[in-house]
């Protein structure tokens, strides 16, 4: 069954996406969307700049955030009889008593009038620093090794996934927010680094606990194909036990695609329908009142 195309996670050139936004409405246009939503990753209301140090800078600059809404405003208007394009931001949580904060927070970002927010978690912050999970694989397990050995010398790799489920919890908590982002990204690079088992028992208690505060949150919860269109790991987040986690705690979910290229628009849709399906789920739930059955 052909299921009605909608994203509403696209990056572009004014954030790490490689097209400009009016390629990817065109693309989106070819490839039978009915709805884009365009979420460049944002710390409003800090300045990246201040990661430099640590990362590249993959965030909107704050002096081009009035550019990029009225760049997406434009296209609005210009392809509004072909399409449905909407204006977000992936707002990143960070919570540090030396760098500041930020939080996904509708009220915080009201001056820029989106139609929706994104909430996410790439930054686990620690009393030694702070690094980026999904950093390249090297600088990850570099990272690790340097704020998470223990005096043994082993690595508290679980420690290390109790922080981040921590910060997202926090997140939750304190935001106010349309979707939840690739909820469990610190997969990405356990694939290769296997610095836990998603078997454990303590890493599905932390899963339960964070599915409840999801639920709690009234949040929507994607089903992000990124990692699969980049080749970053065969699956999609959440896992398939992490979504049935979800599905019997009523949180309802959307298929986005993490998109940094016109070619990625619709990566492994197919694939997420049908892990929705397996967990339970009949329809898909978008921002602006957008259900689609499954």
């Amino acid at each position: 069954m052909s299921l009605q195309k909608v994203n509403f996670h696209t990056h572009c050139t004014f954030c790490d996406g490689k097209n400009t936004a009016e390629e990817h409405v065109i693309s989106a246009i070819e490839k039978g969307f009915t709805a884009l939503g365009f979420s460049s990753h944002c710390f409003h209301p800090l300045n990246p700049e201040f990661y430099k140090p640590v990362d590249s800078i993959w965030h909107i600059p704050s002096e081009n955030i009035k550019s990029y809404t009225q760049e997406i405003n434009r296209l609005k208007a210009k392809y509004a009889d072909q399409i449905k394009i909407f204006l977000g931001f992936e707002a990143d949580y960070f919570d540090s008593p030396i760098y500041g904060t930020a939080i996904p927070d509708k009220a915080k970002y009201a001056e820029f009038s989106p139609d929706y927010l994104i909430g996410a978690v790439h930054y686990i912050n620690t009393d030694k620093g702070f690094f980026t999970v999904d950093h390249k694989t090297e600088i990850v397990k570099e990272n690790i090794e340097r704020f998470y050995t223990k005096a043994d010398g082993s690595i508290d790799g679980k420690q290390v996934v109790c922080d981040y489920f921590a910060a997202e919890r926090e997140m939750l908590q304190k935001g106010n927010f349309d979707i939840l982002a690739h909820s469990d990204l610190i997969r990405i690079r356990n694939t290769v680094l296997h610095f836990f088992d998603e078997e454990d028992t303590w890493y599905k208690d932390e899963l339960k606990a964070t599915a409840k505060v999801i639920a709690k949150a009234g949040v929507i919860t994607e089903i992000n194909t990124g990692a699969i269109a980049r080749g970053n790991m065969d699956d999609t987040y959440p896992s398939q036990y992490f979504l049935e986690l979800l599905h019997n705690n009523g949180v309802p979910v959307c298929i986005n695609s993490d998109a940094h290229t016109v070619s990625n628009l619709d990566a492994a849709f197919d694939r997420a329908a049908d892990n929705a399906r397996r967990a339970g789920y009949t329809e898909l739930v978008y921002p602006q009142n957008i259900v689609i059955k499954l």
